[in-house]
């Protein structure tokens, strides 16, 4: 049976703030610690006034204290954004605070425009240095050799496990190398999933960390009493994938009751394939999807993003979404 995680951006709804979009993490971190989720991750963007998480080990402090089960985690980390040292005494932080709990997912995107890359001191081809700061990351995270004199600490010995993410086939052939765990990001560019996750099952090399292929699936779920309803409140993410590819970023708007008076077929047609990896609909509706998309992928586990407007909906949607799980015989 596969397992279920939610992957929360801290989305900053239209008439809100920041400050609220944080608040409604942490709540709804509380609510997923009572459920059967195993994990709550967080992703790390920047210079994006609709998303809350830039300061990404901060917030999963926060959600890890007003936790007591529930493993909490980056979803990713966009490691060309930092020194491998500084993500192991930050993670090793949290690690020494909250045992057993912490995950590291790793990006190599930048999560940002080309200006922003540069205001974070990103030095242009960074990216390719990804594996080699991958590898040098885990050296801290492992336990210090005696004559070893630059150590992470906190950090050294807590073997944080690693993740890849990754909508590419890169990502998947390097997890596969490393022996690592494999993230794939559908929820909001699906293109390649299914390629690559064969060429990550097929290449996958057993490591310290893992010993069989670990693949985990990003999938959108709208829930909500009735069909209409959950479709209404899917068009909040409808917009927003909207704005996307119209080149405006914002803040996440409330649902409209037609989005055909927003988009035209073309835009309609790209955000569809966006949005692909989404389930939408009541608890009947949601089951039917959900076994349907388990049956194609076949994956470990599945990492559920809900971009909803609002908050109550939001929680409720998950709440569903664990009623399903559990009706379905699929917790664990």
């Amino acid at each position: 049976m596969p397992k279920f995680s939610i992957l929360d951006l801290a989305p900053v709804p239209e008439g809100k703030g920041p400050g609220d979009a944080l608040r409604n993490t942490i709540d709804l971190a509380r609510h997923a610690d009572s459920m059967s989720y195993t994990r709550y991750w967080l992703a790390e963007h920047h210079n994006m006034i609709g998303i809350a998480s830039a300061a990404t080990a901060v917030i999963i402090g926060q959600v890890a204290a007003a936790t007591k089960r529930i493993r909490v985690g980056a979803g990713g980390v966009m490691l060309p954004n930092h020194a491998p040292l500084v993500i192991a005494e930050q993670f090793g932080t949290l690690a020494e605070l909250f045992p057993n709990r912490i995950d590291l997912g790793l990006g190599r995107a930048p999560g940002t425009d080309q200006r922003t890359s540069r205001a974070l001191r990103v030095q242009p081809g960074e990216a390719e240095n990804f594996p080699n700061d991958v590898l040098e990351l885990q050296a801290y995270l492992a336990p210090a050799a005696p004559e070893q004199t630059l150590r992470a600490v906190p950090g050294a010995g807590t073997n944080i496990p690693l993740w890849i993410l990754g909508s590419s086939h890169y990502g998947a052939t390097l997890a596969a190398m490393l022996g690592l765990p494999y993230a794939f990001a559908s929820h909001f560019a699906p293109d390649a999933l299914m390629s690559a996750l064969q060429i990550y099952r097929e290449r996958f090399k057993p490591s310290e960390q893992l010993r069989a292929s670990y693949a985990m699936v990003g999938l959108n779920v709208f829930a909500a009493e009735t069909d209409e309803e959950a479709k209404r409140l899917f068009t909040s993410a409808q917009q927003r994938a909207l704005g996307i590819v119209q080149g405006d970023r914002g803040l996440l708007p409330p649902p409209v009751d037609d989005m055909d008076k927003l988009w035209q077929p073309i835009d309609m047609a790209r955000v569809g394939r966006m949005l692909a990896c989404s389930i939408v609909g009541s608890h009947s509706s949601v089951r039917e999807g959900l076994e349907r998309f388990i049956a194609r992928t076949q994956a470990d586990e599945y990492i559920v993003a809900s971009a909803i407007h609002d908050h109550a909906a939001r929680v409720r949607s998950y709440e569903i979404l664990d009623e399903v799980i559990r009706d379905a015989g699929l917790a664990r």
